[in-house]
């Protein structure tokens, strides 16, 4: 992963848990997880399914 080893992840994690807080943490990962979800959402879909929006 990017040439990042388990040393390299960690200090990651200190880092964040600093700048972010205990508190804050558990909702950005929320955040993340649902953003990727959605991005991975948007690649299966085929382009051609979507309906074409209608303006009044």
């Amino acid at each position: 992963m990017f040439g990042l080893g388990l040393p390299e992840l960690m200090v990651v994690m200190v880092i964040a848990l600093v700048v972010f807080g205990p508190s804050k943490l558990p909702s950005l990962g929320k955040s993340l997880g649902e953003a990727i979800r959605g991005f991975e959402k948007g690649l299966a879909k085929d382009p051609s399914e979507e309906k074409p929006k209608v303006e009044k």
